[in-house]
């Protein structure tokens, strides 16, 4: 399973932080573009798109394909639609991830992994006294958002923006597949055991962070979802409970949501979710969907 904090808390933690560093890069193009599959079953007759949610300013990742894709369908569906509200996300997330006469994070975590958490904390310019007011999960979702400051990377520059200005351009509905809420109660319903689990492979993931990221974005630019697939044999194995919970059972949600749809949805998920056990397609596809590559 690749590496379970960097698929996810990409798209939450860098909703909650301060923008992060601009890339004065000159724009790169992605080389051969993103995957894109074309998915039908009775009425619907539409497309999924691998996303990554957080990009270098002025990546080109739009292709013909795409573009065409976008054209063609009648609204965009993503993960969840609320996302962009940030005002809705920050509030949800203070209110599900504080509780009150919580012990210092330092007392969360193995005695051997105390050291690297300090130092963690310290390299993303954040401290105890700041993150131990939340419950684990979301202090882990905290970290790793300062662990990403130095990547050069924003969710303002990911895709999902420019996703939803397209269609809003084009008058085009937007829906979700699932609510913030929903995203977040993955995270809150799990064990303090769990959570504290997240939170050291966090610590873990924050010394490689920049190389796994640069790793996965080239991959994800050219649309190898093979190169992406092999990432999940590198490093230590996420916690199965937590694996089930923020990965397998919201993908199984999401074949539920998709089952009764009709017409030309564009549906824009993260890439992460398209490999790996149980993961999108596969779940489709038991259901009769007939998914076909088309970049």
């Amino acid at each position: 399973m690749m590496r379970l904090v960097t698929r996810l808390l990409a798209l939450f933690a860098l909703t909650l932080v301060a923008a992060c560093g601009q890339n004065d890069a000159p724009p790169a193009k992605a080389q051969g573009g993103p995957a894109l599959w074309q998915v039908q079953r009775g009425e619907l007759n539409g497309w999924l798109f691998g996303t990554i949610h957080v990009l270098p300013k002025g990546l080109a990742w739009q292709t013909p394909a795409i573009t065409e894709a976008m054209t063609a369908s009648d609204r965009l569906v993503l993960e969840a639609a609320d996302l962009q509200d940030e005002q809705k996300t920050l509030s949800l997330f203070e209110k599900m991830g504080r509780s009150a006469g919580l012990p210092p994070l330092e007392r969360r975590v193995p005695d051997e992994e105390k050291t690297a958490l300090v130092k963690a904390m310290a390299d993303g310019g954040t401290n105890s006294q700041l993150l131990s007011g939340y419950e684990s999960w979301a202090a882990a979702m905290l970290l790793s958002a300062s662990s990403q400051q130095g990547l050069g990377v924003s969710q303002d520059d990911g895709v999902e923006p420019v996703l939803i200005e397209a269609f809003k351009k084009a008058g085009k509905p937007i829906g979700g597949l699932e609510t913030v809420e929903r995203q977040f109660a993955a995270f809150d319903t799990l064990p303090e055991a769990a959570q504290s689990r997240l939170l050291v492979q966090t610590i873990h993931e924050a010394k490689g962070m920049k190389a796994l990221y640069d790793r996965i974005l080239a991959a994800w630019g050219k649309g190898d979802m093979e190169a992406i697939a092999k990432e999940d044999q590198i490093g230590e194995q996420p916690d199965p409970m937590v694996e089930e919970a923020v990965l397998v059972a919201r993908n199984r949600d999401w074949v539920k949501a998709i089952e009764p749809m009709q017409g030309h949805p564009f549906i824009a998920v993260g890439a992460g979710h398209l490999t790996g056990r149980e993961n999108l397609i596969e779940l489709l596809k038991a259901k009769g969907f007939t998914v076909t590559r088309v970049q």
